[in-house]
């Protein structure tokens, strides 16, 4: 885990930064339409979205690695209707899942091998004919190129912020690295952090979920669901796929 993502003044931010929204929607609905009874929110940060999913007689489990992320998600109103797991996929255990979601770029974090172990842990973890649901980023769409770099200056819940940004890649992998500096100028702290986001092909995506038993229903390119065609330049990849075990 990058450990950005224990830094209190970063996460203090992080719903700010990435609120409630279209992909929440998307995934709640899907929780609905699926009528999933256990559900897992995996790499869940915040606890913002995995809250709402809980009640209705629904048991929910939001795993993360990060202390702090939990740490937040336990501050929310109705936690206590969530089980808060400090973990990776390891922690799963065997069909103890109807749904579970990756959401947030969640994949896009999960590097290398442990990529392929953590979908094999999903796949164990869903009960036959159960759904696993994530968005990945579109390599084509070539986003790192569009970032920007240097001094942004904004207010935050936490005072005001400067960033600056250094991008790298991708490599032969698709691995983009993203150095960056945030001054959180009313506090004077300045934080550096390095992240890694592995940037995966349609193609690539699809035969590594085959690969575990999880056969791809469907692939939107929005959050309104329109159809995602591997030929596709658009951004957003949206998977939701189905335990054939």
């Amino acid at each position: 885990m990058n450990q950005v993502f224990e830094e209190d003044l970063l996460v203090s931010i992080y719903d700010h930064d990435n609120p409630d929204g279209p992909d929440h929607d998307f995934y709640r609905q899907l929780t609905q339409n699926t009528r999933a009874e256990r559900i897992t929110d995996l790499g869940c940060g915040t606890g913002i979205l995995t809250v709402t999913l809980a009640g209705q007689g629904r048991t929910v489990t939001g795993i993360d690695p990060s202390k702090t992320m939990l740490a937040y998600a336990r501050a929310h109103a109705n936690s206590h209707q969530v089980t808060w797991v400090e973990g990776t996929s390891s922690v799963m255990e065997k069909h103890s899942a109807d749904l579970v979601l990756m959401t947030g770029n969640v994949a896009m974090h999960i590097i290398g091998d442990s990529w392929h172990q953590t979908l094999q842990d999903i796949a164990g973890s869903l009960a036959p004919g159960g759904t696993l649901a994530f968005e990945a980023r579109n390599p084509l769409a070539r986003a790192w190129e569009q970032w920007p770099a240097q001094g942004l200056e904004r207010q935050t819940p936490a005072g005001k912020l400067r960033e600056t940004t250094r991008v790298e890649g991708p490599d032969e992998q698709g691995r983009v690295l993203i150095a960056s500096t945030h001054e959180f100028l009313d506090h004077r702290q300045t934080i550096t952090s390095q992240l890694t986001l592995e940037y995966r092909s349609y193609g690539r995506i699809v035969s590594d979920l085959e690969a575990v038993g999880l056969s791809v229903e469907a692939c939107y390119r929005n959050w309104r669901q329109d159809p995602f065609t591997p030929e596709s330049t658009d951004a957003l990849m949206v998977f939701v796929a189905v335990n054939t075990h």
